[in-house]
């Protein structure tokens, strides 16, 4: 009988942790809270809104770049079907019923895209959907300022790869890295995260949750050294999420585990950290003004730096309502001003343009130019 008892007090209790755990998982995925302060910005209704394909939405969205005014890169971890009928909270993105990061109904379809500031989508790229089979897909996109060229840089995190595209990404012309194979040495990646470049053509890879270093390559992807190591000293990191250059090749990276960015000089010298940052996800240098500035969330807040550290302004936009963010992951800027967002819980897409009489210090300026596509 004892024996019994026990077997059956044993049952409820998986029973019990099931049930916690299940509620847990429900908690995660409920959308966060709508913090929303004031800010400079409109937002484009419906933004790449319908999805084209019937009956499916946005997948989780890490990444976004403005190659031009007209040509936006994507790169979107697939396509999530939605489910019938829809729940009357359905407000056009995934991310209105749950986080689409890693939802279960994802699938690895159609990652990267071309679109125009319209939100048409002008290219597909279905071909390279095999890279990201098996995986979660892309984590982030760019173009180097100083490639004539306009080869096209994707981030394969979960393969530990850079992948490299002609700009109309007809050819792969370069793997970075091995798939599949994770190594701290001067052939591997381990989890990579972004990418920066600096005019000699030199190459930084934000190296990255496996690892927590910045490589930095030289225009033929040759290994020239790695930046900081794991720990939380000064030039040290947790993991680094995010990297991007100043106009003086100052080197800006988002130690998203040890909460704050940290500035090197092209040399890999440590320069400055700075703290009291909850979660960075993203840094981005605006060319003009030499402004820093960090996509921090969990909850979502942008906030804006000098390039001596002190914060300058900021303001919080958290939640499904338009300008909000479940997770801003990446932002781009056109000359005129207009932001394109990419929303990795949300699986949103969003253009922020600036409000009439807006104060230019309230406002996010474009990164650096990109030279003249060779012909």
């Amino acid at each position: 009988m004892v024996c019994i008892m026990k077997k059956i007090v044993m049952a409820l209790l998986v029973v019990a942790a099931a049930l916690i755990g299940q509620q847990t998982a429900q908690q995660r995925q409920q959308a966060v809270p709508v913090i929303m302060d004031p800010n400079d910005y409109d937002v484009v209704k419906d933004f790449a809104l319908p999805y084209p394909k019937a009956g499916y939405a946005w997948g989780s969205v890490p990444g976004v770049f403005v190659e031009s005014d007209d040509r936006i890169l994507l790169a979107i971890r697939g396509e999530i079907k939605l489910p019938e009928p829809l729940p009357s909270g359905y407000l056009g993105f995934f991310g209105s019923l749950r986080s689409a990061l890693n939802a279960p109904e994802t699938e690895i379809r159609n990652c990267l895209r071309v679109i125009d500031s319209t939100g048409k989508i002008l290219e597909t790229w279905s071909q390279w959907d095999k890279l990201f089979q098996g995986t979660n897909g892309p984590h982030k996109i760019k173009i180097s300022p100083f490639d004539p060229q306009h080869r096209v840089w994707v981030v394969g995190e979960t393969r530990n790869v850079v992948y490299v595209f002609s700009n109309d990404g007809k050819q792969l012309l370069q793997t970075l890295g091995e798939e599949n194979v994770t190594a701290d040495d001067d052939k591997h990646f381990g989890k990579p995260q972004d990418v920066a470049f600096l005019p000699d053509g030199s190459v930084l890879v934000a190296d990255g949750l496996t690892n927590a270093r910045i490589v930095k390559l030289d225009k033929n992807g040759k290994f020239v050294m790695a930046i900081g190591s794991k720990g939380t000293g000064p030039g040290q990191f947790g993991n680094v999420h995010g990297v991007d250059v100043d106009r003086n090749n100052r080197i800006y990276a988002a130690d998203r585990q040890g909460k704050r960015i940290e500035v090197f000089d092209e040399n890999g010298k440590f320069l400055a950290a700075w703290p009291n940052i909850r979660f960075p996800n993203h840094v981005f240098v605006s060319d003009r003004t030499q402004d820093v500035w960090v996509a921090d969330n969990m909850t979502a807040e942008v906030l804006k730096y000098d390039t001596s550290g002190n914060r300058t302004f900021s303001w919080n936009a958290s939640g499904p309502v338009p300008g909000g963010f479940g997770e801003l992951h990446q932002f781009s800027v056109d000359s005129k001003g207009n932001v394109y967002t990419a929303d990795n819980i949300m699986g949103r897409l969003q253009k922020l343009t600036p409000k009439a009489g807006a104060d230019p210090k309230h406002l996010i300026g474009a990164g650096m130019k990109l030279m003249p596509k060779a012909q």
